[in-house]
């Protein structure tokens, strides 16, 4: 049985949120010490609250913000999923998320799903997405061992935002997010943090379609509802738009979506 969410004012004390959202002014909180105790540690780190149209309201804890009990009051934080290709063949880099993981564990997901943090200043810069970049070169390293000399920043394709709520299937976690889709070519190295990522692979869009059709993978949520409404348009687009020499390019990509809204999903 799962660790049962209890109520607590301290966390919301302590980072009042100026939200129009249906905040009651408690929040719930959790005892992690079930859980693996490095992921733990991971669950202090601050997200970016936001509100439906991506202002920044606040900063809470990680746990506060992935625990349904606090989602289903309207809690919201800032997120980025990016998706790695490689410039030859313009296949994907996908992971599978480690059993250690509270949320989503097991789970086949893109390259990289993480947050942007209030701990670093770097990352609250919102002027050309900035602060989410240096968040994914920092994720891409931490979690697939990925040299930050592979991954610039300016080199990473901002394409659109989505708004969406998932529940985990334990019904105590979950996600609520407005999350920045960022495309990246690169051929990167691979050195994968175990206790973050159990598998990867490259693959095209027919295996990953097959993936998609066998009972046997379970998805992210937020990578399924990518896939359904944009990544497979999107990376026709890539590998339609190759360079002089063959290989792809994300930056081909300026134009492709409306980066000013926040698509609602919810």
């Amino acid at each position: 049985m799962p660790p049962v969410a209890t109520e607590s004012t301290s966390a919301y004390t302590q980072e009042p949120v100026a939200s129009s959202t249906a905040h009651t002014g408690k929040l719930a909180t959790i005892d992690l010490s079930e859980y693996d105790p490095e992921q733990s540690k991971l669950m202090d780190e601050r997200c970016i609250v936001v509100d439906e149209n991506d202002n920044a309201i606040g900063a809470l804890d990680k746990k506060t913000c992935h625990l349904m009990q606090n989602i289903n009051k309207g809690l919201l934080h800032r997120a980025f999923s990016a998706f790695v290709f490689r410039p030859e063949d313009g296949k994907l880099l996908l992971q599978q998320r480690a059993t250690e993981k509270i949320t989503f564990p097991d789970m086949w997901t893109n390259t990289c799903c993480s947050h942007p943090l209030d701990d670093f200043e770097e990352e609250k810069i919102e002027k050309d997405q900035l602060g989410v970049r240096v968040a994914a070169s920092r994720k891409l390293e931490h979690e697939l061992g990925i040299p930050k000399s592979q991954t610039p920043i300016d080199k990473f394709q901002y394409l659109t935002r989505i708004h969406y709520l998932a529940p985990c299937g334990d019904g105590v976690w979950g996600e609520h997010e407005i999350d920045y889709i960022l495309f990246l070519t690169a051929n990167v190295d691979v050195t994968p943090n175990l206790n973050e990522i159990r598998d990867y692979k490259y693959v095209d869009k027919q295996e990953l379609i097959s993936m998609f059709d066998s009972p046997q993978n379970s998805f992210t949520p937020w990578f399924k509802l990518i896939a359904r409404d944009f990544l497979f348009g999107w990376w026709d687009e890539l590998l339609k738009r190759k360079t002089t020499d063959g290989l792809v390019d994300a930056q081909s990509l300026v134009g492709v979506a409306d980066g000013t809204k926040v698509i609602k999903m919810v």
